[in-house]
């Protein structure tokens, strides 16, 4: 399991990234190798509003369907419209050519309820 040091991680084995006022999201490595070969994501379009542990989208592999769950509230400023045709770069490279969405957060103070890269993959072992 690859996590990097200068993200932050949920629960719900979403990588957060945050620069300035842009956060960065994507689903992590453990999820994706979990997951197996990702076949197709639904996710929302620019100006929708993202809702603290609610649904955003959704991730199918060859295994199964999983949603996609919002560490954070925000509204939607971009979209990775390159997984649409690529879904694959989500295996491939899930913390670079993956991102799925940026958004503007409500409240940047909600990223304490995240966890370090340490805290995740305590987290994941004890899964």
């Amino acid at each position: 399991m690859n996590t990097l040091t200068n993200l932050y991680y949920s629960k719900d084995h979403i990588w957060v990234d945050i620069q300035d006022d842009i956060v960065r999201l994507g689903v992590t490595d453990h999820a994706q190798s979990t997951l197996g070969q990702i076949v197709f994501l639904d996710f929302p379009e620019e100006g929708s509003v993202l809702t603290t542990d609610n649904p955003f989208g959704s991730i199918e592999s060859i295994k199964t369907t999983s949603e996609l769950i919002a560490p954070f509230s925000g509204k939607v400023l971009k979209v990775n419209t390159e997984l649409e045709d690529n879904p694959e770069y989500v295996n491939e490279s899930p913390y670079d050519k993956a991102w799925i969405l940026e958004v503007e957060a409500e409240n940047l103070d909600s990223i304490h309820n995240l966890m370090s890269a340490k805290e995740y993959e305590d987290y994941v072992q004890e899964g």
